[in-house]
Parts: structure tokens; sequence; C-alpha cells
């Protein structure tokens, strides 16, 4: 009995070896186009599936294992619920999602946040299913100008989109119209300085004092402060505070890549990958310059300069290279980490090179392919790929970021068809706020 037990026990496990063979040689004959649709497909499961139920919208994150050391299951990130809005017009386009569901799903978004704890028109970073914000921080427990303006992109390519629609969806267009027109930017310029600020709260005021000066994630937020028909902010803002009067330039290169915009890092070295991301989910960087930069160059040599230091691989990381590169803010080995070349704990985020697909088609592929085909029992999940992992470390937890999740079914989209860009850009105060700027962009002239 004990031979036939070891023998039935063998034939069982070739089977299933034999069976796991077919699947990856099937989907090793995913077509780009097909891989693409499928990564996009199950990201946004993480926005529609996963939502979080009260609101609909973006929960903060999501682990698999269903523990949550901080009892956070269900908050309700603000930033991450703007991509997941991007993400839903991708998905009713790409038909993942009928136009109906996409519909309903949108409404009861912006139902929540009509009715959810506003300060001066910000959002907070986190809020609970009530609505009411949850701290993120000490003293960071209201108004989020920098998460706001995550979700405010999207309510201008909701309007854009649902327009000329039916008069259900131009309901809808309407009311993402007044919550982005209802955000007091100028209010943010504490006293009205030239420069935006981050947070503010009516307990500790401007207590947390931190201006918000280039270069990093928020060039959106200077973009829609100067676009906002309602509290706009003149351009010296953008000028003195952002650019810091010219300050913000440098001249340096990484691996034969040119960089000229000095990131919010010591040293001459580039941030984390998800600044090549956050601000360009809705702004079109094709073509688009100023006096500072050419943000196409500048975020597609920040790739690349990512491709090449993996497959230089200082540190000698095991499954660094062409297949395997990416460093951003995710879960880490440290706990969570703000990746970069000169932070590098051995930890590998997808987002980071699947997001950065507009600008590295050719070597984004590599890694999405690497991931499904190799390594697929590892890194991929009900949502998509998990949000981090380290082979060095043996190290694959199985949990996800809503902010990092959100930028993969965009940006892939935006390399793919320019959907989200083009809604963004279609829109008359865009185009107004950038120009007043400085800026030039074939979709603005």
């Amino acid at each position: 009995m004990k031979f036939i037990s070891i023998l039935s026990l063998f034939i069982i496990l070739s089977s299933c070896s034999s069976q796991r063979k077919a699947v990856v040689a099937s989907q090793k004959k995913l077509t780009d186009d097909e891989l693409l649709n499928l990564v996009q497909k199950q990201t946004y499961k993480y926005f529609y599936e996963g939502a979080e139920p009260v609101s609909g919208l973006s929960r903060e994150r999501y682990h698999s294992d269903n523990v949550y050391p901080q009892n956070d299951k269900d908050i309700i990130a603000t930033g991450a619920s703007g991509f997941g809005i991007m993400g839903t017009i991708v998905a009713i386009e790409r038909e993942f999602i009928t136009k109906k569901q996409g519909l309903e799903h949108l409404k009861k978004g912006l139902d929540f946040l009509a009715k959810a704890d506003r300060f001066h028109g910000a959002w907070p970073h986190w809020m609970l299913p009530s609505g009411k914000p949850k701290p993120f921080g000490k003293n960071d427990d209201a108004g989020d100008l920098v998460e706001t303006s995550f979700l405010a992109q999207a309510l201008i390519c909701v309007r854009q989109y649902y327009a000329n629609g039916s008069a259900e969806e131009k309901e809808l267009a309407k009311k993402a119209d007044e919550l982005w027109k209802g955000i007091d930017w100028n209010f943010y310029r504490q006293n009205n300085k030239n420069v935006l600020y981050w947070h503010w709260s009516p307990v500790s005021g401007w207590k947390m004092n931190f201006a918000i000066t280039g270069y990093n994630e928020c060039l959106i937020t200077y973009v829609l402060a100067a676009c906002s028909p309602t509290y706009g902010v003149p351009a010296e803002v953008y000028h003195e505070g952002w650019a810091k009067s010219g300050a913000m330039n440098t001249s340096f290169s990484m691996y034969g890549h040119p960089i000229k915009l000095k990131h919010n890092v010591v040293g001459q070295s580039v941030g984390p990958l998800f600044w090549a991301h956050y601000s360009y989910l809705a702004l079109n960087p094709k073509g688009l310059k100023d006096k500072y930069a050419n943000y196409w160059e500048e975020n597609k040599n920040h790739s690349l300069i990512n491709y090449d230091y993996a497959i230089a691989n200082p540190k000698k990381y095991k499954g660094y290279g062409a297949n395997s590169w990416g460093l951003t803010a995710s879960y880490s080995v440290k706990g969570y980490a703000a990746h970069m070349p000169d932070e590098d704990f051995g930890v590998i985020s997808p987002t980071a090179a699947l997001s950065s697909y507009p600008y590295t088609p050719k070597e984004s592929m590599q890694v999405i392919r690497n991931l499904y085909e190799n390594m697929a029992d590892k890194v991929w999940g009900e949502f998509g790929f998990y949000d981090a992992y380290s082979e060095t470390d043996n190290w694959f937890p199985k949990r996800y970021i809503g902010i990092d999740q959100g930028p993969i079914v965009v940006m892939i989209e935006n390399g793919r068809t320019g959907l989200i860009w083009d809604l963004f850009m279609s829109a008359p105060e865009v185009k107004t706020g950038l120009k007043k700027l400085g800026f030039e962009s074939p979709k603005i002239n």
C-alpha cells in the first residue's frame, strides 16, 4: 500500500508538472497585444472587484493573505482613487467592463467624493468609509493638495469623456467638473506666497509647513493650480516655487543618459521611478517642453537609467538585468521604501518598468514577459503582479498597493493609444494653464 501511495503521488506530481509546462507554453504564445490586454485587465480588477465597497474607490492596500498589521484594509486612498478612475475609462474602452458598469462605478465614486470631508476643496490623503479623514501622520490629518491633484486630473478626464454623452453621462460630467473646480489651489499658497504647500489642517493649520518644490512627483499639482478657472494661481507660483527660480535645473548624466532636472535627492542622481509616472498619467509628456526641460526626454532617460542600472547591477543582486529592472516606492524587505539607484535594497517593483511602457516599450515588455512567463507562480495574483519582490532575499509577498497598481493600467494604455493623455489635453483650461506657465506642446498649439 505504501508503494502504491508513493507511485500515485509520483504520477500526480508528474501530471501537475506537465500541466504547468503546458500552461507556460500557452502563456508564451500570447502576442504582445494579448499580454498587455491581460495585464491591464487583471490589474484593473484591483479598482473594480477589489474596490472599497462603500465608496467604490481605491483601497490604500490589499493583502491576499488578509493580514493587516495596521488594521487598514478599508482605508481609501485619494491619489490611488484618481488613478482607478482613469483606469475605469480604460476598462470601458477595452471592454473589461460594460459602459453601464463603468458609469455606475464612476457615479458611486464621485457621489462619495462629493459628500466626503474637504478642506478648502482638497481631500485628505486617506479617508474612512464614512468620508472622514484617516490621519496619514502627525499634523497630516486633513487637506492634502498633492493627492488631491492626482484625483483632480482624473475628474477632468471624466468630464471630457462624458461631455457629449447621454443625459446621465452629462450629469456625471457636470459633477466631475464641479468637484474639480471646487479645489481652492490659491488657499494652499499659505497667505499668497509664491509656492504651494502640501498640507493644511483645521486643527494644526500650516504646522506641516511642507512647501512643494521640484523636482519630484508633483508637477501636476502646479499645472492644475495654474489651470483652475475658479481658484487659479499666477505663473510666478510655478516659476518661483516649483522651479525655485531656476535652481531646479542641473546637468549630469548616468549611464550615458542626460538629466536636466535636479531631483529631490542627495547628490547627482535620480529619484524613484514614480516621479516619471504620477504627474504624467494625464499630462502628456510627448513634446512637452518649457524653459526647464523636455519632459519626454527626462522621463525616458529616467527609465533608461533604471534599465541600465539593473544590467550593471553594481550591488550584485540576484535576478537584476534586462528582464528584471525598475526601482520605485513600494513594499520592501525593509518595510516600505522609496527605491532608487542610491537606495537599492535588491527589491524590484513591477509597477516601475510597466508604468514606464510609453517611454521604454521594448524594455518594459521584456519585464512583463519575464514576470508572466517565468515567474507567474511567485508574482502574479488576482489583481495582476504583486507590488514588489526580491530574488536575493527570496521574498515574494502577495500584497498590493493601490497607488502602484493604478499607473500600470493607465500608462500602458497611454503607450498604446494615448487615451487618457488625449482626454486631459483636450480640456480648454488645461491648454490655457499650460500656455500661462510657458509650456509648449503639440497638443496645445
